[in-house]
This record gives structure tokens, C-alpha cells and sequence, in this order.
């Protein structure tokens, strides 16, 4: 993308469309906006772009006439417009319900890729939404003053397993796991609200009354998990074992987050901030794994110092 021309940018939420529109405009371009209203944040409209136009999700035909009328050919969509919307309470026009109504699956690929089409068939190509942010990438190696500890990097090897048998199938792209096991898997709801269902998951495991957390021993008297069993109690090295699990294991949770086997670098590609460090603090998250040249990391430097002051780890391969 280096002629300065004219671009269009379909901006979701948060803060990737503003990092997009800067660096446009640094690269002399002028940017003509299509804020989605159920998404975008209303800031947009003071961030120097020649035109800001509010859209909904459903008016497809809005979107192309809008472009054209703005003499826009090439355009980028950035920011997240959360997979769910498809199921809200939208009214599609009629180009839109035409494409819902054509597709087999209505996964992320499926249904941005095809408007996609759309959009190239009217004489707008829809273009790699980090063209112009090759810098915020995520670098391979440790990113943080902190390494992952042997056990963040089993977490890290077990989740990008599971991670990418997910992402093969366009369900999502972030999971959760704890000692080796998958707390969380994203779907519908995306990567943060994923984290704090895991963070709410680990927080009633530790909640659980003491009976129930010792449940199947055979001892008629009480014990606790420092003391030897009473002389009655017919429970067999693996029952003890079952029953000191819970304060035995690690709760600290670890986020993997991939891009998918044929990730699709125009829309959905995985973005992390210090927004999700925030989310990483609050459920009990000490580890992050991205992936190296295929994540944004949208507050640079400011994402790594926040992961540093929180004591998490995040590293890119």
C-alpha cells in the first residue's frame, strides 16, 4: 500500500481502527470512515479523517454506496465487530440477507469472506488490515522482563494443541488452561469474556466447601490434608491423593491466543492490548502466548509494561 490515494476504513471497537487511520494519514492518505454503530467508538469522528459515516451491521448496501460515492476502491476493516451481532436483534437490508441466506457455515471466514466478495464485485478491494501496522506485530521470543515458568510453558505447548484444533474449525482462537488442562475455549463471545468465564471458573473451584472437595474418601472421622489418617479411615493412596489435589495444583490460569491455520490477514486477526492484560490481572492470569507476525499488539510498548507490572509473562512463537 504505498500510493497515497484515497482509502476507506470500515472501523469495529476498540482501538485498532484509530492506530489504522494514524498511520494512513502519516502515509498521506486520506481515510473515508465507516464507523459501524453498533461497534466503533464514537471518538472516531475527532481522529483527522476526511469523512466519518455511521453504518449499521445491517446495511450492506449502505456501506458500498457510501463508498462509492466517496470515490473509495481499496479499503481495510479493523476492529472487532463480535460474531454474536449476527444473532442480535440487526435487521440485515437486502444484500445482506441475500449472503446470509447463501451461506453454508456462519463462522467468522465464511461470513466476512463473503462480504468480502461483495465488496470486490462492486469495485472495492478489501485489504490486509496490518498493511499499515507491520511494526505492531508480535515479535518472536519473550516480550516481558518475565519468562514462563516450566510449568507456563506446558500450559503454552498443550493450549496451542488445542488452540489450533479449534481455529481449524473457525470457532474461535483463544483458550485457557491450568496445569495442563483447558479451563476455557473461545466461541461466540470473544477472547476476554472467555478469560473471565476461566477466572470465574478458577474462583468457584475455591469455593467449594471442604466436604465436597474431599468427596469419595471413606473416613468416618475428619482429617485434614496436613494430619495422617485416622486408624478408620479405608482410603487408598490414590483417594488421598484425589482428595489434596485441590491444594496441591496450580489455579494460575494461561491464555494462548493463535491465528488460525489460513489466517486471513484483511479481517479477524488476533489483537492484544493492555485492555487484555487488565482482563489477564482480574481472572488470575499469569501467562500469555501469542503468535509471533500474526498477532497485533495494539499499545506496543504499553501492553509489555502493563504484562510487567502485573508479573505476567508473554511471549510470541
Amino acid at each position: 500500500m504505498s500510493q497515497a490515494d484515497k482509502i476507506g476504513l470500515i472501523a469495529g471497537n476498540g482501538k485498532f481502527p484509530f492506530l489504522v487511520l494514524e498511520a494512513a494519514r502519516a502515509q498521506g492518505h486520506e481515510v473515508v470512515v465507516a464507523a459501524i454503530k453498533e461497534e466503533a467508538f464514537p471518538e472516531i469522528e475527532s481522529k483527522g479523517a476526511a469523512s466519518v459515516h455511521w453504518v449499521s451491521l445491517g446495511e450492506l448496501s449502505k456501506l458500498i454506496d457510501t463508498f462509492k460515492q466517496e470515490g473509495v476502491t481499496r479499503a481495510i476493516m479493523a476492529g472487532q465487530v463480535k460474531h454474536k451481532q449476527i444473532f442480535s436483534a440487526i435487521k440485515p437490508d437486502w444484500r445482506l440477507a441475500k449472503l446470509l441466506l447463501s451461506l453454508g457455515t456462519r463462522n467468522t471466514d465464511s461470513l466476512l469472506g463473503a462480504v468480502a466478495k461483495v465488496l470486490a464485485d462492486e469495485g472495492i478491494m478489501l485489504e490486509n488490515s496490518t498493511a499499515l501496522l507491520e511494526p505492531l506485530l508480535a515479535k518472536s521470543g519473550v516480550l516481558t522482563r518475565r519468562a514462563p515458568t516450566e510449568q507456563e510453558l506446558k500450559n503454552i505447548e498443550y493450549g496451542r494443541i488445542v488452540a489450533r484444533r479449534l481455529a481449524e474449525y473457525d470457532i474461535g482462537q483463544t483458550v485457557v488452561i491450568a496445569e495442563a488442562a483447558c479451563v476455557a475455549v473461545e466461541a461466540m463471545e470473544g477472547t476476554d469474556a472467555t478469560i473471565e468465564r476461566a477466572g470465574q471458573i478458577m474462583r468457584s473451584l475455591q469455593s467449594l466447601p471442604e466436604d465436597r472437595q474431599s468427596e469419595g474418601s471413606h473416613c468416618d472421622a475428619p482429617q485434614n490434608f496436613h494430619s495422617e489418617p485416622p486408624q478408620n479411615c479405608h482410603s487408598s493412596r490414590s483417594e488421598e491423593s484425589a482428595v489434596g489435589r485441590g491444594s496441591l495444583l496450580s489455579r494460575a490460569l494461561t491464555v494462548v491466543k493463535i491465528a488460525k491455520p489460513a489466517q486471513d490477514m484483511r479481517f479477524d486477526v488476533p489483537v492484544i492490548g493492555v485492555a487484555t492484560i487488565g482482563v489477564m490481572k482480574r481472572a488470575g492470569a499469569s501467562s500469555l502466548a501469542v503468535d509471533a507476525g500474526r498477532c497485533l499488539l495494539l499499545d506496543g510498548e504499553a501492553t509489555v509494561r502493563a504484562a510487567d507490572d502485573a508479573g505476567i509473562s508473554v511471549t510470541a512463537g
